[in-house]
């Protein structure tokens, strides 16, 4: 017979992925939003930063009743405070994708800089890491979890080809570029952010699966462990 807790547990899972989903959809619109300079669309991606904040605070709400109700141990206990953990991250992503709506309503008006090719592959990667590392944690799936902390290289690489070219090829040889420029730089940051937040994401699920705190602790993960 199944556990009332198991019953809980399943629909926290459920918001979980909620979660994970309006966070994907934030960063999908915010940077669709730059390349088709629609303003509608990035203000849309800071109107719904409400609800995610109202789901987060559902979701942390019912983390504390179940750890208050059930008293959970090892295993189950790991299980809630991760998704604490992961709720905190999740709502973190969404208001990145805010600041890159922000950040595109301020440019949406002027003339696009350059064709946009590597700020949609960083965002891609982002979002995919999002998936990725929310499948891990619904299926405790510690490979998925470490493919996640693999792709954060492929983020760091892409962020730095964006930013170079940025500065040696347009606001070096033209200052006038600048504040367009500038701009642009902060959202590739932003979307280098959002995965450094998936690599926390990625990390506590491997804690909840077995234990081991890998964060700050790369040897462990080389040693796989």
């Amino acid at each position: 017979m199944e556990r009332h807790l198991d019953l809980e547990l399943k629909e926290l899972n459920k918001d979980i992925l909620k979660m994970g989903a309006y966070a994907e959809e934030a960063i999908f619109k915010s940077v669709e939003a730059l390349k088709n300079r629609d303003k509608d669309l990035a203000k849309s991606v800071i109107d719904n930063d409400t609800n995610i904040d109202k789901l987060e605070l559902t979701v942390d709400e019912r983390c504390i009743d179940l750890i208050a109700r059930h008293q959970p141990m090892a295993k189950d206990l790991r299980f809630i405070t991760t998704g604490m953990k992961i709720n905190a991250e999740l709502e973190r992503i969404a208001d990145i994708a805010v600041d890159i709506a922000q950040r595109t309503l301020e440019i949406v008006d002027k003339p696009l800089l350059k064709p946009l090719i590597d700020i949609p592959k960083l965002a891609a990667v982002a979002q995919n890491m999002i998936k990725m590392s929310i499948d891990a944690f619904v299926k405790g799936d510690i490979a998925l979890a470490k493919k996640v902390l693999s792709s954060d290289s492929e983020a760091d690489q892409l962020r730095n080809i964006i930013q170079e070219e940025l500065v040696e090829d347009y606001m070096v040889k033209d200052g006038t570029t600048a504040p367009r420029a500038v701009q642009l730089l902060l959202i590739a940051r932003f979307l280098e952010r959002i995965c450094d937040h998936t690599t926390n994401i990625a990390e506590d699920v491997i804690y909840m699966v077995q234990a081991e705190v890998v964060r700050h602790h790369p040897e462990r993960l080389k040693n796989g462990k």
